[in-house]
């Protein structure tokens, strides 16, 4: 987990390298739809999420891998909810083909 100020201080590259380190899914929790802090952090967050699911459909992966959820801070347990729902949903689409390209760059180096 990764705390930010704003989920509008998320970009692209923290999404893509997440997944590129052998994340299986990632998701952003944001503020409630205009409630915002940051004023539109959550929407720019949300293009953000959007943007990355369309580059993972281009390169063959699942986009639902990556997810964008909105909910306030006094959702404890909805966080917690989300985060089985976002596992199980990750369970059912498999470990994350990336794992198996650098378990075999691995492989492939040492030999």
């Amino acid at each position: 987990m990764i705390q930010v100020p704003c989920t509008g201080r998320v970009d692209i590259i923290h999404l893509l390298n997440a997944l590129e380190d052998g994340a299986d899914g990632v998701y952003v929790a944001g503020c409630l739809e205009g409630e915002c802090h940051f004023s539109t952090g959550n929407i720019k967050a949300r293009k953000k999420v959007a943007y990355v699911k369309k580059v993972l459909e281009e390169i063959g992966m699942e986009p639902e891998r990556v997810a964008m959820y909105n909910l306030s801070s006094a959702q404890g347990q909805r966080f917690a909810e989300i985060a089985n729902e976002m596992v199980d949903q990750i369970k059912a689409i498999g470990p994350s083909p990336v794992k198996g390209a650098r378990a075999r760059q691995t492989s492939d180096a040492i030999n």
